[in-house]
């Protein structure tokens, strides 16, 4: 993997607002690696002394609730950047991250990103940014365990796919999820997501070959997520 000062996905997170100099000191420091999918990238209650910068691939951000069922919370892609939260409160990770497909990941250890907190407002000021994004997500997730059906969910899980990650020229979404991941993110069991995913498929609203889904109709699965 190449310099933090020439990689293109650092445009894409807070690393942008680093300048040339820290980005060079980081690219001294910064350990990279190959993930393979379904692999643990860091678990609850582990000690992350650092943040990773995903270069390529996606995982999933998941907590066991007690019941034993890991609950999706949210899903990291190219670009992202993955346990800053722990970073910056000194604490455990409290949530778990697991490679969905292959990945490429760079890990900056503690002590360089809060050097560079310290010394630079802008940087500063675009990690907190990012968590007021991921507190507003948060918030919409628990508003919509609480206030939606199952099949609300499910319809606008996949509008924000298609939103997130996009598609390819075959209108298939790019990211390849199990029935498994589809039930944690919507918060049901694997049975129900399949029978939505099946009563969605026969409404003509989506396709879905294994684990390729294209979205057919993407007003009428707004529809169904507002509730009509």
């Amino acid at each position: 993997m190449g310099k933090c000062e020439q990689c293109i996905v650092r445009q894409l997170n807070s690393l942008k607002s680093l300048t040339k100099e820290e980005l060079v000191r980081i690219s001294a420091c910064k350990t990279s690696r190959f993930v393979k999918k379904g692999e643990v990238i860091f678990d609850e209650g582990e000690h992350l002394n650092g943040v990773y910068c995903i270069s390529e691939g996606i995982c999933k951000v998941s907590k066991m609730s007690s019941n034993g069922r890991d609950q999706i919370i949210h899903l990291v892609k190219k670009g992202d950047i993955l346990g800053e939260r722990s970073l910056i409160n000194d604490e455990v990770a409290n949530l778990k991250a697991t490679a969905i497909n292959d990945m490429e990941i760079c890990f900056i250890p503690r002590d360089e990103i809060i050097n560079d907190l310290e010394k630079n407002p802008d940087f500063t000021m675009s990690i907190l940014k990012d968590l007021a994004s991921s507190l507003k997500s948060a918030d919409n997730v628990i508003v919509d365990m609480a206030q939606k059906t199952v099949k609300q969910r499910l319809a606008e899980m996949l509008i924000n796919l298609e939103n997130r990650f996009g598609h390819d020229e075959d209108n298939v979404l790019n990211i390849h999820l199990s029935r498994e991941d589809i039930a944690n993110i919507i918060g049901t069991a694997t049975e129900s997501a399949i029978r939505l995913l099946s009563e969605f498929k026969k409404e003509g609203v989506i396709k879905v070959k294994g684990k390729n889904i294209s979205l057919i109709s993407i007003p009428k699965l707004k529809k169904i997520a507002q509730g009509f």
